[in-house]
């Protein structure tokens, strides 16, 4: 992990880097990496291509990496319920292998830089995102090793080292055995793929209505209006000390932020007058991403996204979810249980997620995320 991931109290003070975080270091992925940001975009800018694909199916669809996380799972799982409702997890990861290698040293291990659970209500009009702080302390479940042993898990574990003791199928045990509710999609994105698509999209605009000065993510943005390019993009999604308390909390809210701003953009960026942006956002879109095997090919994903494309960034309520800082260390943030329950029970039910359940939270409390407006 590197010194801009590593995460800093509520005071912007860094603390020493945990040894050992609950489980036993991996080898790094060979496959890209992720940026959570991206997999929502993704999906919904393959499905602008449609039929129009044509003869570049096999080439697009060779693009796509896939993990079974059903096989992995196996029957080990909440009940599968059938009420037009979707769950997707998406992961982002902190790896600085291969192409991310300019963004950090990686130190041996991917963790999940970031999380977020997103619910699609049934006429999928409508959806509601829960982010998991990466330094929440959960009692993490048993899960299986890249080198085929058995990690047993255990209390008082950060979800981030989900990721990083069993992959993909191990987050997304964990964050199942947190909510009871099964997930029906995985989604990860890559930091290169990611700036490569915000590029072909001709940028992002944003208003910042603070500068933003961050030397770790390389971003120096004065208050004002900008079309953000792809590095400027995945800086602003990487920032943390630039806005709000420094905190990883703080970045989860500008996260948010951007996401709403991306959303607004994506649905005019005008491809079927352009063949080739066409082709260019749907060859960068199936690139970045890594899916669950049910959608690891084009004609699987472009319905899965054509299930989604009615939904904007004013259809979706985001919250992170509810946290307190722990009393014994203030670098690390416990779930609310009862809070957390109430958001777990209303995805379940297929209802909104009320606003009692976020009051008293930690995790939506401060200003980072009024900090980027769309346009």
């Amino acid at each position: 992990m590197t010194e801009e991931s590593t995460p800093a109290d509520a005071t912007g003070e860094r603390p020493k880097r945990p040894r050992g975080g609950g489980g036993r270091r991996r080898k790094p992925r060979k496959r890209r990496k992720v940026l959570v940001v991206t997999a929502w975009t993704a999906a919904s800018v393959v499905v602008l291509g449609g039929a129009g694909l044509g003869f570049l199916y096999f080439k697009l669809n060779g693009n796509i990496k896939g993990v079974d996380i059903n096989a992995a799972l196996g029957t080990d799982r909440p009940m599968d319920v059938d009420n037009g409702s979707q769950d997707i997890l998406v992961l982002g990861s902190d790896s600085r292998s291969g192409d991310n290698a300019k963004y950090g040293k990686d130190e041996g291990g991917a963790r999940s830089d970031t999380a977020m659970i997103v619910h699609v209500y049934k006429g999928h009009k409508k959806a509601s995102v829960v982010s998991i702080p990466r330094d929440t302390l959960i009692s993490r479940p048993e899960c299986a090793t890249d080198d085929g042993k058995t990690d047993p898990g255990g209390q008082r574990q950060m979800f981030n080292t989900a990721y990083e003791v069993g992959g993909p199928a191990c987050a997304v045990k964990t964050v199942e055995k947190m909510s009871g509710i099964r997930m029906d999609h995985y989604v990860e994105v890559d930091f290169t793929g990611f700036k490569k698509l915000i590029d072909t999209l001709g940028g992002v605009d944003i208003t910042t209505k603070k500068d933003i000065r961050d030397k770790d993510s390389h971003l120096d943005l004065d208050a004002g209006t900008h079309t953000l390019n792809g590095e400027q993009a995945l800086g602003l999604v990487r920032t943390r000390h630039g806005v709000g308390d420094g905190s990883d909390l703080g970045r989860i809210q500008l996260q948010q932020a951007f996401i709403k701003a991306l959303l607004n953009q994506v649905k005019d960026v005008g491809v079927f007058s352009n063949p080739k942006k066409l082709y260019d956002l749907a060859n960068d879109a199936t690139s970045a991403v890594t899916t669950d095997s049910d959608l690891n090919d084009v004609k699987s994903l472009a319905s899965f996204a054509n299930g989604l494309k009615g939904i904007g960034a004013g259809d979706m309520k985001m919250v992170t979810l509810p946290i307190q800082y722990d009393p014994a260390d203030p670098n690390r943030v416990l779930p609310l249980e009862k809070a957390d329950q109430e958001v777990w029970d209303a995805l379940r039910a297929d209802k909104p997620i009320p606003k009692s359940a976020t009051e008293q939270s930690a995790g939506d409390k401060g200003d980072a995320g009024d900090v980027v407006d769309s346009h």
